[in-house]
């Protein structure tokens, strides 16, 4: 068996705010949506998908790099910009989302963290040197 595609759903209260944050401000392209009555729905591109698994203690240790303290819960986004990291987090920060600390250099790229609307914690990141 080989995966083909990973996705992450993510259950909110605020559909509309947060399709307009992923779509809109992040520039994520739509996939597919629905609007029934049993619930709606949208699933959006964002290009490659990895699975990143880490014990607590390289947690702790991302977050003392981005913010400076231990924030994240046991599910954090990441998402490569394009743009230097500054600009993104702007974007990201004037389109609705909250900075949780400033933009840092971390040993693998430049880094910042922030929330989107529902409170979802996202690393935002450059491109780096891992493939």
């Amino acid at each position: 068996m080989k995966i083909k595609e990973l996705r992450i759903i993510l259950t909110v209260e605020n559909l509309d705010e947060i399709i307009r944050f992923y779509r809109d401000v992040a520039g994520m392209e739509t996939s597919k949506e629905w609007h029934e009555a049993t619930g709606n729905g949208i699933i959006l591109d964002a290009g490659r998908a990895s699975l990143e698994l880490i014990d607590a203690s390289h947690a702790a240790r991302i977050d003392q790099i981005e913010v400076g303290k231990r924030v994240a819960g046991p599910v954090r986004l990441a998402l490569r910009v394009n743009e230097d990291i500054h600009t993104s987090t702007d974007t990201f920060v004037n389109g609705g989302g909250k900075s949780l600390a400033p933009p840092a250099k971390a040993p693998w790229s430049d880094v910042a963290r922030i929330e989107d609307p529902g409170g979802m914690q996202i690393t935002l990141f450059t491109a780096s040197t891992l493939t």
